[in-house]
């Protein structure tokens, strides 16, 4: 497979370096590289950030677990001999930043977020398993069992809040993130460089070389190229490569960037490629199906009510039928009955012909995203209200319990969308379950316009996971009540 024009490198990085300033940094990181008065050697003063970094996020961690100490300590035995739970807990603790550590999310650079979030549940599964053991080994361990599996959760729901402050600390000082390189077209190194910038919790900080890399100090150059080209022919000038940078990856497509159109790894969740196509597993959808009807099933029935009281404030304003059904495109084509609470007046579709013929500015907004911002369609109050929070969706957990919707997968479109999409992603979004929620919800919402949203959903396609769905489905929830983009 060829992927890299053999003169692209130099030419490319010397066109890039003339045409686009360098991004720079919240704080230079030289001067915390080169501390007055200490002669510290190249390789730890080149790692001296990284493990600073890393303390903060481990002292995060150390902190995460002591909030779940104090939030269990109201319901600790009190009196305990030789402070049994303290000494259980702290065991527990350190077990688990022994295996974060193994895991490789100190610093954690270049996963993406559901990759750290199955790194870390893994390994307090693995606490957990160990301290089940312990309780039936030891005498009397029974007892400590559950407030150490109580303990383990509160901390891993804790430790997203205090890694995202390590790693805002981190970031404030210059110190986050490792340099690279960007090699490629020179058209594309703008966006891409633009890209790692705003998505800065990748570890990525982008840069150009100068003109002539042989001029480079190896004191001060960045330690990683970042290849986001796919022409020509990479293998002369790999040994070179691997000579000049520590690492040298090949970029794949990130949710929010096309680059090459390759997937990202299986193994190890980064952002870099390895050329390798991973199965799909049968067993995966059985538990995907087993999890949606766990959480639908109790979920239906605790809201039930409130979508009730809804579809009465919704009747009082515009009476009629409560609830809209529309037919939506499911797996491998098959026809979806959505059901939604209605939001829109009645005579809705009669509204926004009329918007069109006297608002041409209101048609080429419909034309690109398929809504409007300011919808005077929507019903007063009840309507905004029910958009902007999803509620309106929540009908939609009938679907699941029939199979016909999963929680996470591509939103089903109606037809007048999808026709504005190529055959072929038609057929690629024909090849999972539509979902309640997805990444292109979280990420943009209805800011989204159609290129966004169909590379949303290629990106989630593509690497679809259990781990995935839970970490879009966990991050659903700011998202809602952030009201992102919402309409």
């Amino acid at each position: 497979m060829s992927l890299f024009a053999s003169s692209a490198i130099t030419s490319g990085l010397r066109k890039a370096a003339n045409s686009v300033p360098s991004v720079a940094n919240p704080t230079p990181i030289a001067e915390f590289n080169k501390p007055a008065g200490l002669n510290i050697p190249v390789p730890l003063r080149r790692r001296l950030p990284r493990l600073v970094t890393s303390s903060f996020l481990v002292g995060g961690d150390i902190a995460s677990y002591l909030i779940s100490y104090f939030l269990l300590l109201p319901v600790l035995p009190h009196g305990s001999e030789n402070m049994m739970p303290e000494r259980a807990f702290a065991l527990a603790a350190l077990a688990a930043i022994v295996l974060y550590a193994s895991s490789a999310l100190y610093p954690g650079y270049r996963l993406h977020d559901h990759e750290h979030l199955r790194r870390r549940t893994t390994a307090s599964f693995k606490v957990a398993v160990i301290a089940a053991l312990g309780a039936i080994l030891l005498p009397e361990g029974t007892r400590l069992l559950l407030p150490i599996l109580g303990f383990l959760g509160l901390g891993l729901i804790v430790q997203p809040v205090m890694r995202m402050a390590a790693r805002g600390l981190s970031w404030r000082l210059g110190i986050w993130g490792e340099r690279a390189v960007i090699i490629g077209a020179c058209n594309r190194i703008p966006a891409i460089m633009a890209h790692f910038t705003d998505h800065w919790q990748y570890g990525i900080r982008p840069e150009f070389s100068s003109p002539d890399m042989s001029e480079r100090s190896p004191h001060n150059e960045p330690s990683i190229a970042l290849i986001a080209d796919d022409t020509g022919s990479l293998i002369a000038e790999l040994a070179t490569m691997r000579r000049q940078f520590a690492e040298v990856i090949l970029l794949s497509d990130t949710p929010n960037l096309k680059i090459t159109g390759l997937r990202p790894a299986d193994v190890g969740g980064e952002i870099g490629i390895r050329l390798a196509i991973g199965g799909r597993s049968a067993n995966s959808n059985l538990v995907r199906r087993v999890l949606d009807l766990a959480i639908a099933i109790p979920a239906t029935l605790v809201l039930t009510p409130f979508i009730l009281i809804a579809a009465a404030a919704i009747y009082a304003i515009d009476p009629g039928p409560v609830f809209f059904r529309h037919t939506r495109e499911g797996l491998s084509g098959k026809p979806v009955h959505v059901l939604k609470l209605r939001t829109m007046y009645r005579d809705a579709e009669q509204r926004l012909e009329a918007l069109f013929r006297d608002n041409p500015a209101i048609q080429a907004e419909w034309s690109k995203h398929f809504k409007l911002r300011h919808d005077p369609r929507v019903l007063p109050v009840i309507g905004h209200l029910l958009r902007s929070s999803s509620f309106d969706e929540l009908p939609q957990l009938v679907n699941i319990i029939a199979g016909e919707m999963a929680f996470v997968g591509p939103r089903p479109f109606p037809e007048y969308h999808l026709a504005a999409m190529d055959g072929e992603f038609r057929d690629k979004r024909r090849s999972v379950t539509p979902g309640l929620t997805g990444l292109w919800q979280i990420s943009e919402r209805s800011n989204a316009d159609l290129e966004l949203q169909q590379q949303l959903d290629e990106f989630y396609i593509d690497n679809r996971s259990l781990w995935f769905d839970w970490h879009i489905l966990l991050s659903t929830i700011p998202a809602v009540l952030k009201g992102k983009g919402a309409c």
